[in-house]
């Protein structure tokens, strides 16, 4: 608990037992909009907060985490439809694979010399090459798509992830708080401390005995096996995958911007930026379909707007500022 919150102080762990509190009991008042609207909210969080602890603690620059999304949905449906294993089962195997290319890319990248942009590059490329090659395979119904059915007899098994949204909400909720307290236990250890290295001085980082490699291959491995889960709930949740459409780099764009607009490098970061961008999303879509004006590629002006104005206005990101403003954190 010391590592959660050893630098919050009282009143901002009470703030956050009671925002924690809304959120369990909320469902009790929200119509089926404002829950999905939700779950999508914890959902960008959750995904956000895997790539923040790759990019934000450890500096390392991936523009291709989509990647990851697409690889453990569609290992986990696949293994769903033609084979009938659940998911709390096929999440390993999604872990599994994920892990595996996300290794694969960060050996050929840093063991080669391959850093920032080139290395963003590299991400970008095999997140393409995958999905060219989801476009050419039947097995999961390549370009045309995987359609995970709907049985009216399996409308209760929240066991096989088959449930309204109440199960959903409370599985996206837990996904979030999980992916957050991992951030912070991982911020205050020595692995964290060595990340932090990284990311400010390599050079230095080397002179103080830190592995370069080791440290950002454990990050890669981490954030791209917490993106393979993401990956899973988003498969069931949605119920269908289109490679265009999961491996996508605008995919991959929507992924990385809660947790800039939020404060990279920071635990509650991905949260607030979630809470601000989802809803702005969500929002902008319904009042276009009411007003019947449908322009493709509003909403990612609108993201790219807001992007622009808090960046310039709090470079940093919101939290950062939040936190000072309320006082959430003391000096260590």
């Amino acid at each position: 608990m010391n590592r959660l919150f050893g630098h919050t102080p009282l009143h901002g762990r009470v703030l956050t037992a009671l925002f924690l509190a809304a959120l369990l009991f909320t469902p009790l008042i929200a119509d089926r909009y404002l829950l999905s609207v939700l779950i999508l909210v914890f959902y960008f969080a959750y995904v956000g907060q895997a790539w923040n602890l790759m990019m934000g603690f450890a500096g390392q620059l991936s523009l291709g985490h989509a990647l990851f999304v697409g690889l453990g949905g569609y290992v986990s449906a696949a293994l769903w439809l033609h084979l009938g294993i659940g998911p709390w089962l096929g999440v390993f195997a999604a872990i599994a694979i994920a892990a595996s290319v996300g290794a694969v890319i960060g050996w050929l990248g840093w063991r080669f010399g391959i850093e920032g942009v080139y290395f963003a590059l590299l991400t970008i490329a095999f997140a393409e090459f995958t999905r060219i090659g989801f476009d050419h395979i039947e097995l999961t119904g390549a370009a045309g798509g995987l359609f995970l059915p709907v049985k009216a007899e399996e409308a209760g098994q929240w066991w096989n992830l088959r449930g309204g949204p109440l199960l959903f909400y409370y599985l996206a909720l837990a996904l979030a708080c999980g992916a957050a307290a991992l951030a912070a236990w991982l911020r205050s250890s020595r692995l964290g401390y060595q990340w932090l290295a990284v990311r400010e001085d390599q050079e230095a980082a080397r002179a103080l005995g830190v592995n370069i490699f080791r440290a950002k291959m454990i990050a890669m491995l981490i954030s791209s096996s917490m993106t393979a889960v993401g990956g899973v709930f988003y498969a069931f949740y949605y119920r269908n995958l289109f490679p265009a459409q999961v491996f996508d780099i605008g995919r991959s764009i929507e992924l990385i911007l809660a947790p800039i607009v939020g404060g990279l490098g920071t635990v509650f970061g991905p949260i607030v930026g979630a809470f601000i961008l989802t809803p702005l999303g969500e929002t902008l879509i319904r009042l276009t379909e009411e007003l019947g004006y449908n322009a493709p590629g509003t909403k990612a002006v609108v993201y790219g707007l807001a992007l622009m104005v808090i960046i310039y206005v709090l470079p940093s990101g919101v939290w950062p500022s939040l936190s000072r403003l309320l006082r959430l954190e003391r000096r260590p």
